[in-house]
């Protein structure tokens, strides 16, 4: 086996808002394309920051997707979910919601009613997933990941633990079911602690460092820096500088055509075409704001 390096140590882009509640920072697409990092096309961050208490949730209304994954990972704070084919729920610290929008699905987030009326610290990353072209048109469906019930690997001396959201690591198998192979690993590190990973060289991998200090191959990477890997190697290191937790990313890539339009993700123009006029005719249901 070979070290796989790191191909480019990338900041974070400008910040956006998402509604009035998500207050985000874009990697991809950024300086990573959709394509390099394919089936991962889409990762936001929002750092810890306080949210002040409301009456009135903050977030994003009723908007459509098709021919994708939305993935939702809380770290600090609480988000609740619905869309037009009955998926919904609340998540907090630690869970995860994964929600293929497939053929076509209206769906909000706002800050849990509860969480939104107490405020609190809120920190969340949310990601895009591609779908390969013969599952473009699924059927949309919904999957809560809770933190107590995701698979986990304790690292050695106390090291800390890996959380095995999707794909597999050292025999455990996460909890996502998935339409083309990917890991997705939080990783919660203890100052000292260290891990060891291995994907195929021909994978699309890469890492953000959500909080703390680590160093990947003996290079220091601080907080809200994204690795991007080099498609050769397969082994890599990270260290922890201090208490730090990483989101470690890596996929099959899917070696289609990508047309992104919005909210929709598709192979052609004309399947983007199709798409906004399914939307415009109510072929995605019904969701109130």
């Amino acid at each position: 086996m070979a070290l796989k390096n790191i191909e480019k140590l990338i900041p974070p882009g400008e910040v956006h808002m998402v509604g009035d509640g998500f207050r985000m920072q874009n990697y991809i697409p950024f300086e990573v394309s959709m394509e390099r990092m394919n089936p991962i096309i889409g990762l936001d961050f929002n750092p810890a920051m306080h949210i002040n208490p409301s009456h009135k949730p903050r977030g994003v209304g009723a908007h459509p997707h098709r021919g994708f994954e939305t993935v939702t990972i809380a770290y600090k704070g609480a988000v609740e979910h619905n869309d037009s084919f009955g998926g919904g729920g609340a998540i907090s610290q630690g869970d995860v919601q994964w929600m293929t929008a497939g053929s076509g699905v209206l769906h909000k987030e706002y800050h849990e009613k509860q969480f939104s009326e107490h405020g609190g610290d809120f920190e969340l990353v949310q990601l895009w997933i591609n779908l390969p072209a013969k599952y473009k048109m699924v059927k949309p469906g919904y999957q809560p990941l809770s933190h107590e019930n995701l698979g986990k690997y304790t690292l050695p001396d106390k090291g800390g633990v890996v959380e095995i959201i999707a794909g597999e690591y050292e025999k455990i198998k996460g909890l996502a079911t998935t339409f083309s192979p990917i890991h997705m690993y939080n990783i919660r590190m203890t100052k000292g602690g260290k891990a060891d990973f291995s994907f195929p060289a021909s994978y699309n991998t890469g890492l953000l460092v959500i909080e703390g200090g680590i160093k990947v191959n003996g290079k220091n990477v601080p907080a809200e820096q994204f690795v991007l890997f080099e498609n050769k190697g397969e082994d890599f290191s990270i260290d922890a500088l201090e208490n730090t937790v990483v989101l470690l990313l890596s996929g099959k890539p899917l070696n289609e055509p990508i047309v992104e339009h919005g909210p929709f993700v598709m192979n052609t123009e004309s399947e983007i075409r199709e798409a906004y006029n399914d939307f415009r005719i109510g072929k995605f249901g019904y969701l109130e704001d």
